[in-house]
């Protein structure tokens, strides 16, 4: 397939919380995640949607703490509802899996906040209630209430040491996931009254810096074994860990040229890990506001505009900036600031619009619609058009949709992008594959591809093997 006929691939991204991107939706009458979010039937009829495009996978984010940086308090976040309130992602998928045959399911697990030997055991359930369409997006965190939360004290781990941490972590899982279990364990001998074969499920005892697991893995091998695997590290040490274990990267890329130029880091890193550079997926976000003119479009975007909240959205950017935006005057100019804690935010501000002197005002004004996110705005074709764009000039593999209103936006894209998508050969027309690996990778490859280092992650027992 030519560079310009490559297909995307899409993703749903949200959150079990509310309007997850947009500060201050949840007052605009077309938007229903301030109550859906916590029904079981709005997550199953939202599968089946994204089932009817195409999509490959509802995405569900996570956080364990509160926002609490901005004012040096929680309180605006949880007035303005900033990803609070916030339902475990993990827990409808079974539901949503059970209602839809094709899409995938993937959600966010911290490694900081949750023993691997558990993390497996959650996968590999998942996987196998899901027959095999389930993703993990690795996460290791970054709200330091979170970890007071867990016991953990008031002060985060190092921002690498985190990621040491999480590389052993991986070792942790992919020995039992890939090596605990052989294929055949299971033999259900009737006659001999044999149902799991001893010889075949083994230990692994793993001694690590951060870890002592002794085994087995508690679950059967799954139609994945390891579920497909997301990160999104843009630091040094995330790109690091990116390109050793992530099969599918996702950021916010204020334009092509950004994305650009994280797509050929991402495939860099990986083929630094002795893996091929399209041994990952590149999923840029974008917010898209469609309609059935363009001029519609834009009188939608500018009426979600009325319903936002300047506060929380400053409240957001603080939480992930780690600095207190209150503390700042209100037409100070945050791109000539030299505070350490934001340089990678303020980077993303230079991208947008380097001719700009972005106050705090301006800050507010941008995230208030799709946070830090592209935001195309147009007819289905219009849409399209810059889609397509973004795949031929970045070499992005598809995007991660964030709609401003759910789930009104998603099905309006569901409705007017995919079949235009389609008819230019953008976009598959049916599912051909059975797992979510095959969805992003093509049939037949359901497991995780031979140079991922999981396969060198051997125990003992199998180098004994030779």
């Amino acid at each position: 397939m030519s560079k310009k006929s490559k297909q995307m691939l899409l993703n749903a991204f949200t959150q079990c919380s509310i309007c997850h991107h947009s500060k201050g939706q949840w007052k605009n009458p077309i938007d229903g995640s301030s109550q859906g979010y916590k029904e079981i039937e709005y997550w199953v009829n939202l599968a089946k949607k994204l089932e009817e495009g195409c999509f490959d996978a509802l995405f569900l984010a996570d956080i364990h703490g509160t926002y609490n940086v901005y004012k040096n308090s929680r309180e605006a976040a949880i007035r303005h509802s900033v990803q609070f309130p916030s339902n475990d992602p993990t827990l409808p998928i079974s539901a949503m899996a059970y209602a839809t045959k094709h899409i995938g399911f993937a959600c966010t697990y911290s490694t900081t906040y949750f023993h691997p030997y558990q993390t497996a055991k959650l996968f590999s359930t998942l996987d196998h209630l899901t027959r095999g369409r389930v993703a993990w997006n690795i996460v290791t965190s970054y709200i330091a209430d979170a970890n007071e939360n867990f016991g953990l004290g008031n002060k985060l781990m190092d921002h690498d040491q985190r990621y040491d941490r999480a590389d052993e972590y991986m070792d942790v899982v992919y020995q039992l996931w890939e090596h605990s279990w052989e294929e055949d364990a299971i033999v259900k001998d009737i006659e001999n009254d044999v149902h799991t074969d001893p010889s075949k499920v083994h230990e692994i005892n793993f001694e690590g810096d951060y870890f002592n697991v002794i085994g087995p893995h508690m679950c059967e091998p799954s139609a994945q074994r390891t579920p497909v695997l997301y990160q999104a590290g843009q630091s040094s040490r995330g790109l690091t860990f990116a390109g050793r274990h992530a099969e599918g990267v996702f950021g916010m890329f204020p334009n092509i040229d950004a994305c650009k130029k994280s797509v050929l880091s991402y495939r860099e890193a990986a083929f630094n890990q002795g893996r091929a550079k399209d041994d990952i997926k590149i999923f840029p976000g974008v917010t898209v506001v469609v309609a059935e003119t363009d001029q519609e479009a834009k009188d939608k975007f500018e009426e979600a505009k009325s319903y936002t909240s300047p506060e929380g959205s400053l409240a957001l950017f603080s939480g992930w900036a780690g600095i207190d935006l209150a503390e700042l005057d209100s037409t100070d100019n945050l791109v000539e600031m030299k505070t350490d804690a934001i340089q990678g935010l303020l980077s993303a501000l230079v991208v947008i619009d380097p001719e700009r002197e972005w106050s705090l005002e301006d800050v507010a004004d941008y995230m208030a619609v799709g946070s830090l996110m592209p935001k195309i705005v147009g007819s289905a074709s219009s849409v399209a058009d810059e889609l397509e764009q973004w795949i031929d000039e970045t070499d992005c593999d598809g995007f991660n949709l964030v709609p401003v209103n759910q789930p009104s936006g998603f099905a309006d894209f569901v409705d007017l992008v995919v079949p235009e998508l389609q008819k230019r050969g953008r976009m598959r027309t049916r599912y051909s594959g059975s797992t979510l690996r095959e969805n992003y990778f093509g049939n037949g490859e359901a497991r995780l591809r031979p140079k991922h280092p999981a396969h060198s992650s051997l125990p003992e027992w199998k180098k004994n093997c030779g």
